[in-house]
């Protein structure tokens, strides 16, 4: 065999599609994120174009004086407090509530665009992977807390009406428990599965029943989505309309949250993320979604984020957190980001600006190469790269080197597949081998190599990316 020289351009970068950045130094001890809490609320901007169009925006907004109060630095309300101010809309057309519910478990909404009771009939029951199955198979558990539920006939059905109990929030007896916010139930697995009324979060929150993940959402009067017959006076004001829908949601967050704060479950390093379902009234960049992080490991004081954000960043970031490999379940073509491509777990911003430096565990890698080699029998240059989990947390299957840019003429004989989902569009990627357990642990190297075939006899050069995430449908 004849030796040649190494020209390939190895780099485990950032850039899109890269899963593994350096992670920043921090005590493990001291930022080992607890019990998590996501609170979802319904059909508000943070910002729009217009502020008071119908609907409102919640940012400045005098019926949301407790949320606001959480993003105003110096506010005590705002001391653990970090906030996105680019969390923008799934994808174009991605409305109305329930495709955003499903994004949420899935990284896409598989196309559907509807509010329909999950049934298999109405093609919106799917079998696909998802977060808390994800949570399932590793053994992280979970609970679904749903207001109003307890008055359904199943998980799977809606319930609303004027005759229920007495709600402790707004002291009326209207209910309305919505399928279409409830995201676990459309997926065959998970559809009655921990499944709870929002009453035993308060029994779990004080006897030690909690889960590592809790999903909780209000009915549609306290989530923001409907107003009250008759309106709603809040700190002394009526507001009616929208208004009342968007002061019963501060309401009831202005009661829950610091509930929530005030147990050791929250104070153990614990976080509560508000999360909102979607943009309203327009798909474009002038249409943002809050995201809201509270926690001791936040940045606290009410800090802004700029980095650009959306519902694939949550599922990252739990995936992340818990040491999951990525969901990468197709979105349809036509739904495109704001920036005109998709937001695909794998490839977006996480939630770690949120956070203090080194919080969110992201993974690191180093990729080196040895010199080609040609063999006269194949006729092809061999090169072996070496990939090393330099972090402290587990990669876990699937494992994937990914050529960009390789140089023209040459191709990766060996390839496993080309990209088709993730860009640039058409880099060969070869499967990395990690062993029986599908693990490739802190600080330990395995090896592929690669086979090119090279007609023209140029330089082989490429750029690279590790991936954890099939990058192709």
């Amino acid at each position: 065999m004849t030796q040649r020289t190494l020209k390939s351009t190895l780099l485990a970068t950032a850039a899109a599609g890269a899963l593994f950045a350096q992670p920043a130094q921090a005590d493990p001890a001291l930022t080992q994120i607890g019990n998590i809490f996501v609170i979802a609320m319904e059909n508000h901007n943070f910002t729009q174009p217009v502020p008071t169009n119908n609907p409102q925006q919640i940012f400045g907004n005098p019926a949301a004086p407790y949320i606001n109060s959480l993003l105003v630095p110096g506010n005590p309300n705002a001391a653990q407090v970090s906030y996105a101010t680019a969390y923008f809309n799934s994808g174009t057309g991605v409305h109305p509530s329930e495709p955003n519910y499903v994004w949420a478990e899935a990284g896409t909404d598989f196309g559907i665009h509807t509010d329909g009771e999950p049934r298999t009939a109405n093609h919106n029951v799917f079998t696909a992977p998802h977060l808390t199955a994800q949570f399932n198979a590793a053994g992280i558990s979970w609970k679904n807390y749903q207001e109003d539920v307890q008055l359904s006939l199943s998980p799977t059905n809606n319930a609303s009406g004027t005759n229920g109990p007495v709600n402790v929030y707004y002291g009326r007896t209207q209910y309305d428990y919505a399928v279409k916010h409830n995201p676990m139930a459309f997926f065959t697995d998970t559809q009655v599965q921990n499944v709870y009324p929002l009453a035993q979060f308060f029994l779990d929150l004080t006897n030690n029943g909690l889960a590592q993940y809790t999903w909780i959402t209000p009915n549609q009067f306290n989530d923001a989505h409907s107003a009250l017959k008759g309106g709603f006076t809040y700190n002394g004001t009526l507001r009616t309309g929208d208004q009342a829908a968007i002061a019963q949601g501060d309401n009831f967050l202005s009661i829950i949250i610091p509930q929530i704060m005030a147990t050791p479950a929250y104070q153990n390093n614990g976080v509560i993320i508000i999360w909102w379902d979607e943009t309203e009234k327009g798909d474009s960049a002038g249409f943002r979604i809050p995201e809201i992080v509270i926690s001791p490991l936040a940045k606290g004081n009410g800090y802004a984020s700029s980095v650009p954000m959306n519902h694939s960043s949550d599922i990252k970031t739990m995936e992340e957190i818990f040491g999951l490999p990525a969901i990468n379940n197709p979105i349809p073509v036509a739904e495109t980001n704001v920036f005109g491509g998709h937001n695909h777990v794998a490839s977006v911003n996480d939630l770690s600006d949120l956070f203090q430096d080194g919080v969110i565990p992201a993974f690191s890698a180093s990729i080196t190469g040895e010199r080609f080699d040609f063999n006269r029998h194949t006729g092809l240059f061999q090169q072996e790269v070496h990939i090393q989990n330099t972090g402290d947390a587990p990669m876990q299957l699937p494992l994937w080197l990914v050529l960009d840019n390789l140089s023209a003429g040459v191709t990766l004989a060996n390839a496993d597949g080309a990209t088709s989902i993730l860009a640039p569009l058409g880099s060969p990627y070869i499967s990395v081998p990690v062993g029986g357990d599908g693990i490739l642990r802190p600080h330990e190297s395995k090896t592929v190599k690669l086979e090119f075939s090279d007609p023209t006899a140029a330089d082989i050069t490429y750029d690279v990316r590790l991936l954890s995430v099939t990058p192709a449908p």
